[in-house]
């Protein structure tokens, strides 16, 4: 008994547990997902302000946002900031692709370990449809037309 590995004492212990596991790991894929969403906006955001100021005169004033305090300063100082800035968030991006595509490779083992299969949203309404019977899809007129 002692002689266990970690890997086999963390097995869930009922199908209420490996839902639940499996539930955690996609909110995680959703997380990352929407993580990597809000940071290509960030990047799309510097881009459009570096194509915005790279024309201009290198020693015309312009105003930069630091901690939340407007400061001011030159458009030769700003842009190699902005710059890096976007430079480290597409590196950041890029990790998070990277985690992305382990977290759903792990996903996938996870769903072949124990056979986990996802219904779709169709597949649901075709047995619902199949239930009630061949009245799907039927235009029944007022009453009383016919005559």
């Amino acid at each position: 008994m002692a002689g266990t590995s970690e890997g086999e004492s963390m097995e869930p212990i009922n199908e209420q547990a490996v839902a639940n596991i499996y539930g955690a790991m996609k909110s995680e894929i959703n997380q990352i997902y929407s993580k990597i969403t809000e940071l290509e906006m960030e990047v799309s955001e510097h881009s459009l302000v570096i194509n915005a100021i790279k024309p201009l005169d290198p020693s015309r004033r312009c105003y930069r946002m630091i901690g939340g305090v407007l400061v001011e300063r030159t458009i030769k100082e700003v842009l190699p900031a902005v710059q890096r800035n976007k430079e480290g968030l597409e590196e950041v991006v890029s990790r998070l692709n990277e985690a992305l595509e382990k977290k759903k490779k792990e996903v996938a083992d996870f769903e072949a370990k124990y056979k986990i299969r996802i219904r779709k949203a169709d597949e649901v309404k075709d047995d619902t449809a199949r239930k009630e019977g061949s009245a799907q899809g039927v235009l029944v007129g007022p009453a009383g037309a016919n005559e």
